[in-house]
């Protein structure tokens, strides 16, 4: 019986980690404040990105998100009704709205979230920035090959 090369092991290993991982993130329940909004990924992404960077327009957030303005204000709009984003003027461009987090939801978003990112923090801390890419983009690229699925089987190279 021949070894498996090193790739197998990794994915192997892989394998094993990835389901413990996304299984404790999805026990992290919404504080109760929040419990009630049927909040869906696109929500915690763009609610991560407003506690990461502060205020941001609809088209950075669209930018950084990777999807349409038009799904941006969507969700926004979305968010507003139910009081968990402000909209404001830009004081330098008024036809402009600048988004954030309302100031009554912040502190229960905060700790709902901000564990996430401090976790990231440090585990990536021990990588130079270039090592911190590739792991960002071996991400990006394990989550393009499952959306698009080969014919392989498990065992098969």
């Amino acid at each position: 019986m021949s070894r498996p090369d090193a790739t197998d092991d990794t994915v192997r290993e892989l394998l094993l980690v990835m389901p413990r991982l996304v299984g404790r993130v999805k026990r992290l329940p919404p504080p109760e404040q929040l419990r009630s909004l049927d909040l869906a990924p696109r929500h915690l992404s763009m609610l991560s990105l407003l506690l990461l960077d502060g205020p941001l327009t609809v088209s950075e957030m669209a930018g950084m998100l990777g999807v349409a303005p038009t799904t941006v204000s969507l969700i926004v709009s979305d968010l507003s009704r139910k009081g968990v984003l402000v909209r404001r003027e830009d004081d330098a461009d008024r036809r402009r709205r600048i988004i954030d987090i309302s100031p009554d939801s912040r502190p229960a978003i905060t700790q709902w979230l901000s564990p996430g990112a401090h976790a990231w923090r440090r585990a990536l801390a021990p990588l130079s920035p270039a090592q911190q890419r590739t792991f960002v983009d071996t991400l990006l690229r394990y989550e393009a090959a499952v959306s698009t699925p080969t014919q392989t089987t498990p065992g098969q190279r």
